[in-house]
């Protein structure tokens, strides 16, 4: 990577930055997916007289932590005269009950026409978004950044299609992939082992860790794979059950880890009941608790299927997490099964990924199409779009 890499999200950003009024933006995204190095190019770039302050650092953090901070930025504000100035919070969510205070300060600004914009930045999706909905309706807007999509690893660091499907799409842990077993500690010790234990498990209440530990495991040497909650617990060690093990996954999908894809369906209600597809959202999480190597990974016909697979069903969960209006499933009745279903807003398309296995794809399709119509069928590899043309251009261009 010649120069520092700016992810297509900065721009909105700055157009934000450039705007006269005050705001609060969010920016929000698993841990790792480059939101502080995001901001701090723009507010270089803009100019502004800025602040910033993390509560990932250690020490007591609480609402008088906040208001000093934010005090900072006041007297900044006050200096710089009408263009004003910017307060960064990084992992915001960490600071009990931040929303409250945040709505609190704000107003007061909103009162004195300070010329202060805030950028809330936060590393468990669905955390910062609980507390935005709770105290900041209608005083915020969102920037979500999802993990690192293959053409952004392919242009920052010259990753191919093979090195994305095994290596994923974390920019930390690029430079290790000559020294696997470095490139794989670093993703369990600064990657895995800090989201759950940091982002999960102390800011919600989880009263079976080792259930929760054990589940992210299972998801990831499954991914791919729909497996009824019932099959999860006979192989997991701890007892619990299937509300619980429902709820552990929605907690491993807020931090942008995991997530559990939903049957499609006409009805929302057989769609809830369903059993899921597990489908981790960045292929590093599975080959890196794995205990094969990238070459031995090459040359095992069904490890590298379900990878290849796995980066299909990554990039458009991904795109689920951040795009308005996009939403991805699977679909299967009797042994008819189609991999992907994405809707965006009216629009359904069936996808399959061509990936070395036995059945006859086509005929779930063919199902598929029966009974509901897609507007578009897509097959990905072999025969289909090409695996590396379909990763490098976003979803909303395949389903439009």
């Amino acid at each position: 990577m010649s120069a520092p890499y700016i992810r297509p999200q900065a721009a909105e950003l700055e157009k934000r930055l450039k705007e006269p009024r005050r705001f609060i933006q969010v920016v929000a995204g698993p841990r790792q997916v480059g939101k502080t190095t995001l901001v701090n190019q723009v507010l270089v770039s803009s100019g502004l007289p800025s602040h910033y302050a993390s509560a990932d650092e250690p020490g007591l953090r609480d609402s008088a932590w906040v208001q000093s901070h934010w005090d900072t930025a006041r007297t900044r504000a006050q200096e710089a005269g009408p263009g004003g100035a910017v307060l960064v919070l990084d992992e915001v969510q960490k600071i009990p009950d931040w929303s409250e205070t945040v709505k609190w300060l704000w107003d007061q600004d909103t009162l004195s026409q300070l010329p202060l914009k805030v950028i809330l930045l936060g590393s468990a999706p669905l955390l910062v978004q609980s507390g935005l909905s709770e105290s900041l309706a209608g005083r915020f807007e969102v920037i979500r950044l999802p993990h690192w999509s293959f053409s952004e690893m392919r242009d920052a660091f010259g990753f191919n299609l093979d090195q994305f499907e095994y290596f994923g799409g974390y920019p930390g842990a690029a430079a290790f992939i000559s020294d696997e077993t470095r490139w794989r500690q670093y993703v369990l010790e600064a990657l895995i082992e800090p989201t759950i234990s940091r982002d999960v498990l102390l800011m919600t209440r989880v009263d079976k860790p080792a259930l929760l530990r054990q589940l992210f495991g299972l998801a990831c040497r499954y991914s791919g794979q729909v497996l009824s909650y019932t099959k999860m617990l006979g192989q997991l060690q701890d007892a619990g059950n299937t509300t619980t093990l429902a709820h552990y996954l929605d907690l491993l999908a807020g931090a942008g880890m995991i997530i559990g894809l939903q049957k499609f369906s006409g009805s929302e209600v057989r769609r809830r009941a369903s059993s899921p597809k597990l489908q981790v959202m960045n292929n590093a999480l599975m080959t890196a608790q794995s205990q094969m190597s990238f070459e031995e990974s090459k040359r095992d016909n069904t490890q590298w299927g379900r990878l290849l697979e796995s980066a299909v069903g990554a990039h458009l969960a991904n795109a689920a997490a951040t795009a308005p209006g996009v939403e991805v499933s699977y679909w299967r009745q009797g042994d008819r099964e189609v991999d992907f279903v994405v809707r965006a807003r009216r629009n359904v398309m069936a996808i399959e990924v061509k990936s070395g296995r036995t059945r006859n794809d086509l005929l779930g399709m063919s199902a598929f199409a029966a009974h509901f119509r897609p507007d578009r069928q897509l097959l990905i590899g072999g025969d289909g779009v090409p695996v590396e043309t379909f990763l490098s251009r976003p979803v909303e261009h395949w389903v439009s």
